[in-house]
């Protein structure tokens, strides 16, 4: 079964076809955050129940790390968890060249793994 976005819903009622996602991941909507997609969204959801299980001290979405001037990377979370210690978070269907190179970058200059959700 496809799952469709409001948008391609929309374009299906005035007669357009839907739009095709590029890496077969549809856009989701959780609390009033969009997420890139629905495996993105379930990982949210997975955080707030050890949130509220106290597994964790904390979360946050989408924090954003300079690379250099003008190059940024965005992970998808960071969780904050009780031994003080913390995760970058990255959830991937599919790893863009992009990505790779960041990923590299990103933990070369801040001594960090990236931990990757597939």
């Amino acid at each position: 079964m496809e799952h469709w976005s409001i948008e391609d819903y929309k374009n299906y009622e005035e007669g357009k076809k839907p739009k095709k996602a590029k890496y077969r991941s549809y856009k989701t909507s959780v609390d009033g955050h969009t997420f890139d997609s629905l495996k993105e969204a379930e990982y949210y959801q997975d955080l707030k129940l050890r949130l509220k299980s106290a597994d964790i001290k904390g979360f946050c979405l989408q924090p954003t790390f300079i690379l250099a001037p003008g190059l940024k990377y965005k992970a998808d979370f960071i969780t904050f968890n009780n031994d003080g210690t913390y995760e970058v978070i990255d959830v991937k269907g599919f790893k863009t060249k992009e990505y790779i190179a960041k990923k590299k970058v990103f933990e070369d200059k801040y001594n960090l793994k990236i931990t990757e959700i597939n």
